[in-house]
């Protein structure tokens, strides 16, 4: 079996990686995207699974494309990454599949995302369609800020700040949950506190293991099956109205979550990555 593995940089993740496929000896080659050239009109790459683990949501889009369109196994897949890519994209998909998730509301321009922010009501969340990490996501609390927010992403003016998404904000406590989806299962989870209402890990949010339930479990591979499933990381929120998923992630961070839950998630990643490979391998 031959895999490949697509990245930007080596992380803390990649690394860890890297060393769960040269602990079990297996036959890998690194693409590095910053260096790889795609030649559309053939194949000239030979995979039977190639882990995506791009840093740039554009290059791993266009990257994923091509290796599918060649009929080589990726994980995630293109439609995957295009999914997850797009918090507009994730919350239809969630919706569609009848996974819980807060109220959201789109809008095309200021007036009209007035109007939807109002009728949501304060305090709201305003995020870019597309965007990671926690960046440049606004909690607006009163009409003048929502002004002064939809004036600033008029005059940005490009095509990311003319899609507005509006999301209901939901108290969290100090507090949501960060699981973690191999295939079919939840593998673990942990909890993301901060005195900051943005908890992402990478804003220095800390970790800390949280069990997972029958619950938790479930509606986390809800999630990423309504997602087109694979590898990926569920963003949730405990409400009055149960846990709600916020967003999913496809090239998820986990170096954070590995002593926390005891779970040693790269080896359960390359595990999977192992299986898929033989499921490619064995339809040539």
């Amino acid at each position: 079996m031959k895999i490949g593995l697509l990245c930007s940089i080596i992380r803390k993740e990649e690394k860890l990686l890297l060393e769960e496929l040269r602990n079990r000896g297996l036959d890998f080659q690194i693409l590095d995207d910053r260096e790889l050239v795609l030649r559309l009109n053939q194949r000239h790459l030979d995979f039977d699974v190639v882990l995506e683990r791009c840093v740039n949501h554009s290059r791993a889009l266009y990257a994923l494309k091509v290796l599918n369109d060649w009929g080589i196994q990726t994980i995630n897949r293109f439609e995957v990454a295009d999914v997850c890519g797009n918090k507009f994209l994730t919350t239809n998909a969630l919706i569609k599949a009848g996974v819980p998730s807060p109220k959201t509301m789109l809008a095309f321009t200021p007036e009209s995302a007035l109007r939807a922010i109002e009728k949501l009501g304060y305090p709201v969340v305003l995020k870019p369609a597309v965007g990671s990490w926690g960046r440049l996501l606004s909690k607006v609390n009163d009409r003048e800020a929502a002004e002064a927010i939809l004036e600033h992403k008029e005059v940005l003016g490009s095509y990311h700040h003319s899609i507005f998404y509006i999301q209901e904000y939901i108290p969290k406590a100090g507090r949501d949950i960060r699981s973690f989806v191999v295939g079919n299962e939840t593998i673990c989870a942990i909890y993301r506190y901060s005195s900051h209402w943005i908890t992402n890990t990478a804003r220095g949010g800390r970790a800390e293991n949280c069990p997972v339930t029958d619950e938790l479990a479930r509606l986390s591979v809800s999630a990423a099956k309504a997602v087109g499933g694979g590898i990926v990381a569920i963003d949730l929120f405990e409400s009055e109205r149960g846990l709600l998923v916020n967003e999913v992630n496809y090239t998820m961070e986990f170096r954070n979550s590995i002593e926390r839950t005891g779970v040693n998630i790269p080896a359960k990643i390359i595990d999977y990555v192992i299986e898929a490979g033989h499921l490619s391998a064995s339809r040539r």
